[in-house]
């Protein structure tokens, strides 16, 4: 006969309330889920705003920039040109472009590592978008009870006004953001002018209302729906977390059980943490969770949650931190190691990184060099020698006219003829025809390794070097 393992009733603790997740739901969405977040102020939004307004006159203001008689950053598609400044760079350079998006990436691993999504709540182009359109909504609809109102009310003349000024403002703004980036890939003074006079060409016309239109569905109707349902980055930051990443979280030893009360009762003498339940938290979350709940995958990291909670501890004379950037291990009760291997080694691999594109951006030769061979074989010159024919394609990266020399590199038994000397404008591109004769009689083998050099004339330490392929027949 087999034993039985003995069973026991096991009774839940009563320290600890568990509250259903997102108990106010209801009062934070309408029915089709709309979320209406309440404004707030604080020291997070006071650094979000203030970082989002910086990118913003970064964005919208550098593209109107002008150096040395042209636009200071542009994509210039149709002569493929990247002008940043003082700096061109040439399809030849984009390996530069992959490594600082890799360096980009590594970036937004270690500060995730670090302290969670913190690009999300400040920096990311969504939510910066979102808030500015969550702004224009305060200011054309009223405060969040004033906006559920609106949204409950039949339509009126004052609804619908309302409503027409907010999705005009929205508008203003998504074609304003769609002109500006097609604006970094298309001079914008006369892509202005174009679109003021209605004059704008299709491609052109196409790519902004493009851009207008993701601009306007993505932050003023999509919005959470986006940083849930849309962005990898939601998917795969758990792996990322660690028990001492700082994410914002709920200190549930400290707020439980949570409850209303009077200003003066003192929370342990009435059984209560320090939560009041008043749902702010819930109310400023431009996602619409409850952070009690614990890390969601919609949770966003911009801190609004904190930055409300500390007003309710401040009215109720408790610390503040109630929710706050802390640790999985620090809410354990431990210590956060703010230094550990993982970090340390995203940071150092990070700064190799920028080296590297530093070292390579400074090594960068200023003069390119292309060569392509023609498509016969070879022939004979009136000299009874072997010729083989190229075109040399030549870029001067600089923003000077610059002299140059044509040579091969250890050309022995070759001869270069052609034109040898070059004189190109800033940004120039000459196509040079050109042939190798073989001076010897008899080839090493039917087919060689040749190497073009270009040289400034004035800083030979300035060149590029190409290679091709000499073909020879070997019964001469």
């Amino acid at each position: 006969m087999s034993e039985r393992i003995p069973v026991r009733t096991v009774e839940a603790s009563p320290q600890i309330k568990k509250v259903p997740a997102r108990p106010m739901k209801a009062k934070h969405a309408t029915s089709d889920n709309q979320i209406f977040t309440r404004s707030f102020t604080g020291l997070f939004r006071t650094l979000r705003m203030s970082g989002a307004g910086f990118l913003f006159l970064l964005f919208f203001g550098t593209v109107w920039l002008n150096w040395g008689g042209r636009q200071a950053v542009l994509w210039d598609l149709s002569e493929s040109k990247f002008h940043i400044f003082g700096a061109t760079f040439w399809p030849q350079d984009f390996i530069l472009l992959s490594a600082l998006l890799i360096i980009a990436a590594f970036g937004l691993f270690a500060i995730t590592v670090f302290a969670g999504r913190v690009w999300c709540g400040y920096t990311c182009p969504q939510s910066s978008w979102t808030w500015i359109f969550m702004w224009c909504e305060k200011i054309t609809e009223g405060e969040r009870n004033q906006r559920i109102k609106l949204q409950a009310a039949p339509w009126s003349l004052n609804k619908l006004a309302r409503r027409a000024a907010k999705h005009t403002l929205w508008l203003a703004i998504s074609v304003l953001t769609g002109l500006t980036f097609v604006g970094y890939f298309t001079p914008i003074r006369p892509l202005a002018e174009e679109l003021l006079t209605l004059q704008i060409g299709g491609v052109s016309l196409f790519w902004v209302l493009f851009f207008t239109a993701a601009t306007y569905i993505n932050a003023g109707w999509l919005r959470e729906a986006v940083c849930m349902h849309m962005c990898p980055y939601a998917r795969f930051q758990s792996v990322m977390f660690d028990k001492d990443t700082l994410a914002i979280s709920y200190d549930a030893a400290r707020g439980e059980n949570r409850g209303p009360r009077k200003r003066d009762v003192k929370p342990a003498e009435a059984g209560l943490g320090d939560c009041i339940d008043c749902q702010l938290c819930v109310q400023v979350c431009p996602t619409g969770i409850d952070i009690r709940d614990g890390l969601q995958m919609e949770c966003i990291g911009c801190a609004a949650c904190i930055d409300a909670c500390d007003s309710i501890m401040d009215k109720m004379n408790y610390a503040r931190g109630l929710i706050r950037y802390t640790s999985e291990r620090e809410l354990q009760g431990g210590k956060t190691h703010l230094l550990r291997p993982r970090l340390i080694g995203y940071v150092a691999v990070l700064v190799v990184m920028i080296g590297a594109l530093a070292l390579a951006l400074v090594e960068r030769p200023m003069v390119s060099l292309d060569v392509t061979k023609d498509r016969g074989l070879f022939r004979e010159n009136g000299q009874g020698q072997i010729e083989n024919i190229y075109t040399l394609k030549v870029i001067n990266k600089t923003q000077q006219r610059q002299d140059y020399n044509l040579s091969l590199v250890d050309g022995d038994g070759f001869q270069l003829q052609g034109k040898t000397e070059l004189s190109l404008a800033p940004g120039e591109i000459v196509d040079v025809p050109v042939s190798v004769a073989m001076t010897t009689e008899r080839p090493a083998s039917s087919s060689q390794t040749l190497s073009f050099k270009i040289a400034d004339s004035d800083e030979p330490e300035v060149y590029s070097v190409a290679k091709s392929r000499f073909v020879a027949p070997m019964n001469r």
